[in-house]
């Protein structure tokens, strides 16, 4: 939606600095400001929209939940109000070189503004409050890697319209740490009569004693011999489903050798796909050797070993 790519209406890109995007509001400002437009409607709305883009990008609250969510989620959450609010365009615009924009309500070059504290675009930002929806609510949940593997129920609490709601939330598998879970209409009711927020469930992992996490992949440390990473072996490695596996340890297996187990990772959390299953070889050295083994391993040496 060009309209509301506020960085597209005032020519700049993402990354522009605070000073690039006041510069180009200057330049846009005096071109499409009602006191050079005398009257034109399509002047005036520009000049709307470079006004309220500007308000955004040069707050840094404001640009960041902008870039968060872009622009459909940004203006669910932020009214016109909510946009303008705290917003002192009688500065701006003097230090422009305008006159006559501080604190009041009235028509300037046939156009109204109301830069007293409300929107500064009449009817237009009535009608988007209207439409504003309430602000969703984030509850954090915690799980353990056995609960986001094969999915499960939790009974959850939270505060909702001032009072405790309490919900059982089904967990899909692979519903790893920082996916959520969106139950519609759950969140904060909206102060203009719009939809409610939603509430999203967001995953937060438990330390697992036994395997570590990165996405879909686990990790599991699997100590061994160093006549077993010589001659080689075979070691029986858990998985997170609490089954065995035997991996074969090949002759001249070399210390922290990482031995990949596929598709026995976690589950996809929309699809049949697996992530896989890392084992990380450790060759334990003795830290003494008694006299046998100190001459056999001396024999081992005078062989080339």
């Amino acid at each position: 939606m060009s309209e509301t790519d506020y960085y597209k209406i005032l020519n700049v890109s993402k990354k522009a600095s605070s000073d690039e995007i006041k510069k180009a509001y200057r330049k846009l400002a005096m071109k499409y400001h009602p006191d050079h437009t005398k009257g034109d409607k399509a002047g005036e709305e520009k000049f709307k929209k470079i006004s309220e883009a500007y308000a955004v990008l040069s707050d840094p609250e404001k640009r960041k939940q902008y870039d968060t969510f872009g622009a459909d989620g940004f203006q669910q959450r932020y009214s016109q109000e909510d946009i303008f609010k705290g917003f002192d365009f009688g500065d701006i615009f003097k230090e422009f070189g305008f006159g006559g924009f501080n604190s009041f309500s009235g028509k300037r070059g046939g156009m109204r503004f109301s830069f007293g504290g409300g929107s500064p675009f009449g009817s237009y930002g009535r009608q988007r409050q209207a439409s504003a929806k309430g602000a969703d609510l984030i509850y954090e949940l915690p799980l353990t890697l056995q609960e986001i593997a094969n999915g499960t129920r939790k009974n959850i609490s939270f505060q909702h319209e001032g009072r405790s709601e309490n919900l059982t939330v089904t967990i899909p598998k692979g519903m790893i740490e920082g996916k959520r879970l969106r139950l519609a209409g759950k969140g904060q009711p909206s102060p203009y009569g719009g939809k409610p927020g939603d509430l999203f469930i967001k995953a937060k992992l438990i330390q697992d004693p036994l395997f570590q996490v990165d996405g879909y992949d686990l990790y599991i440390d699997r100590q061994i011999r160093l006549s077993e990473a010589l001659l080689g072996t075979r070691l029986a490695v858990p998985t997170v489903e609490g089954k065995s596996l035997n991996l074969k340890i090949p002759a001249g297996t070399q210390h922290k050798t990482k031995m990949r187990l596929a598709g026995h990772g976690l589950p996809h959390m929309k699809s049949n796909d697996r992530g896989d299953l890392y084992v990380r070889i450790h060759v334990k050295f003795p830290k003494r050797l008694n006299a046998r083994q100190k001459k056999l391993v001396e024999e081992l040496a005078r062989e080339g070993l």
